[in-house]
């Protein structure tokens, strides 16, 4: 991938010199964008992976007493989770692609040496993943809004875990806070029938003290954030790709391919 060739150049410019033409000709925005994209689609795919089976056995536990009352999430969870195996290995294959096209791009930028120059089949080729990782960009997006539902759902739990807490050590009696309640139901996560489908009061409490649900909890939350730097990567590769191509567009307006 490195403009380098010509063993009697190298000898030329002298070793120093030409491990610095080299090094230069790094995409180092796009070798970044590349780590930051395998981190997160790591952390996203790993951790969600582990809080949607979490959410099942949690649901499962506190919330439902008949398994067909939560038949459609767990089929959603299953079919979920081979989503998930798609995606690390899509963003794998994706992001070796990402950053050899930005070697070419920036090589071919940078016009370092004379036997080096842009395409018209490369200028169409960095076109092409531009225009996808901007279609990646836009679902990304919308995944990164979705992680956020159950980041959202945990956190109002543990606010009103803490509220009931606070009421049982000011109020003597147990009904004082027994009619605050989470019901599953209102966030889609069983049905409308299913029972006891909420959980209340010292129950709810108790729930929140436990390990299954701080583990869940913070998977999610890890997962949201993996899902926050695959889309700062995505966006990040965007913004020297584009320029690179602008570039290449007018090189090739000016005559130099």
């Amino acid at each position: 991938m490195f403009p380098v060739r010509q063993h009697w150049l190298c000898k030329a410019l002298g070793c120093y010199d030409c491990c610095i033409r080299c090094i230069g000709a790094v995409p180092y925005p796009s070798l970044v964008a590349t780590l930051l994209c395998y981190a997160g689609v790591a952390l996203f795919c790993g951790c969600g992976h582990e809080a949607l089976a979490q959410t099942e056995e949690l649901v499962e536990t506190y919330f439902a007493r008949d398994p067909k009352d939560f038949e459609v999430m767990a089929s959603f969870i299953k079919y979920f989770q081979f989503v998930i195996y798609g995606l690390a290995s899509f963003f794998f294959l994706y992001g070796i692609l990402l950053l050899a096209e930005g070697f070419y791009a920036t090589s071919a930028v940078k016009q370092t040496f004379g036997e080096f120059r842009s395409t018209q089949c490369g200028r169409c080729l960095s076109l092409t993943f531009i225009i996808v990782t901007y279609i990646l960009a836009f679902i990304w997006l919308a995944v990164f809004a979705f992680s956020a539902i159950p980041v959202f759902f945990l956190f109002n739990m543990e606010h009103t875990c803490h509220n009931i807490n606070i009421l049982a050590e000011t109020t003597p009696s147990i009904n004082q806070h027994s009619w605050i309640c989470m019901d599953a139901r209102q966030y889609g996560l069983l049905s409308w029938d299913a029972m006891p489908g909420k959980s209340c009061g010292m129950t709810l409490a108790a729930i929140c003290k436990t390990t299954e649900f701080h583990t869940t909890y913070d998977l999610y939350i890890a997962t949201f954030a993996g899902a926050g730097v695959t889309l700062l990567a995505l966006i990040l590769y965007l913004v020297p790709t584009t320029y690179n191509y602008a570039v290449l567009r007018f090189l090739g307006r000016k005559g130099i391919r």
